[in-house]
């Protein structure tokens, strides 16, 4: 493997899932994954301040609705500043939000729960505004500029709050209980590997992306909820083959970690199966014959928040 620039490893501090969780799909088995109660701490203090920035947001369209349209004529200058700071409200408060759910995310076995908790904040950016800009094209106290540049305004701000409110990506207890399983199958330990400013986790330091320039010139490492906690949307959708030319881990080691998270195989390192122990590849093994056989991959991956593998 070619040389890459040291970068210094900075560890997070670890949340990772309490005591008793599980990666079950059973239901009926409780969580399938758990925050810790620091975690789960802070994510009850941030959903309250994404509350009290929402609750202020549709105080100011209710002040808006109920005096500001009513006056004769209309304080067209009022109006569009309780439009803008309608909108940083309901932005503000619809990032702190998806931040509490990183920390604390719903499972999808609940999905009428699961929706409204990652939608929330485009929820109220709707209702923060849709009856705001209808009452302004519907106002008898403004002319048709005014109704035009007002309306107009509210329709762009509307459409930036609801924008930054709607989760694309929403994270699940499911998709934590199984990144950190994969982790703990492969490795030993529920450790991964990050740089700032990247959208994705990795198994070990060694892969090329993680030793790419990156923002602050450091590699993070902790556990896959720090990981999320730190903006991370998951696990790489390469890390087999990641595992295999990079971290020095076998074709066989991948397959059976793959076999037990998917439930056809036994745990890895399971003394009654005789199955390999986590961790215990020989560096450099699995990287000479992918390479020799041709099948090193070096190609981005189609949703382009990764940098090519290639060293």
């Amino acid at each position: 493997m070619p040389d890459t620039p040291q970068k210094k490893v900075v560890r997070v501090e670890q949340r990772a899932q309490a005591p008793g969780a599980h990666s079950s799909g059973d239901p009926g088995a409780g969580p399938a994954w758990t925050p810790t109660p620091e975690a789960k701490a802070k994510a009850t203090r941030l959903r309250w301040i994404a509350w009290a920035a929402w609750i202020v947001a549709i105080g100011l369209e209710a002040f808006a609705i109920f005096w500001v349209l009513k006056q004769v004529p209309v304080i067209f200058w009022l109006l569009i500043v309780l439009i803008v700071a309608t909108g940083a409200l309901s932005v503000l408060g619809s990032l702190v939000w998806k931040q509490a759910n990183r920390l604390d995310p719903a499972s999808r076995q609940d999905a009428v729960r699961f929706f409204i908790q990652n939608q929330l904040g485009a929820i109220v950016a709707i209702i923060a505004f849709l009856p705001l800009i209808i009452l302004i094209f519907m106002n008898k106290n403004m002319d048709g500029k005014q109704k035009a540049v007002a309306g107009g305004i509210g329709v762009v701000v509307l459409l930036i709050a609801a924008a930054f409110g709607i989760s694309y990506d929403s994270p699940s207890q499911e998709q934590y209980a199984e990144e950190t399983n994969i982790v703990q199958q492969l490795t030993g330990e529920d450790l991964v590997y990050w740089v700032k400013g990247g959208s994705v986790f990795h198994v070990c330091e060694a892969v090329p992306d993680v030793n790419k320039e990156s923002a602050d010139g450091q590699i993070y490492q902790g556990t896959v909820a720090a990981a999320h906690e730190a903006g991370k949307d998951r696990l790489t959708k390469r890390w087999q083959s990641e595992a295999v030319n990079y971290c020095g881990y076998s074709d066989e080691q991948v397959a059976a970690v793959e076999a037990a998270v998917s439930g056809e195989g036994p745990a890895v390192g399971d003394p009654a199966t005789g199955a390999d122990e986590p961790g215990s590849g020989e560096a450099g093994t699995g990287a000479s014959r992918t390479e020799e056989s041709g099948t090193e991959e070096t190609g981005t991956e189609e949703t382009g928040t990764e940098e090519s593998a290639t060293p």
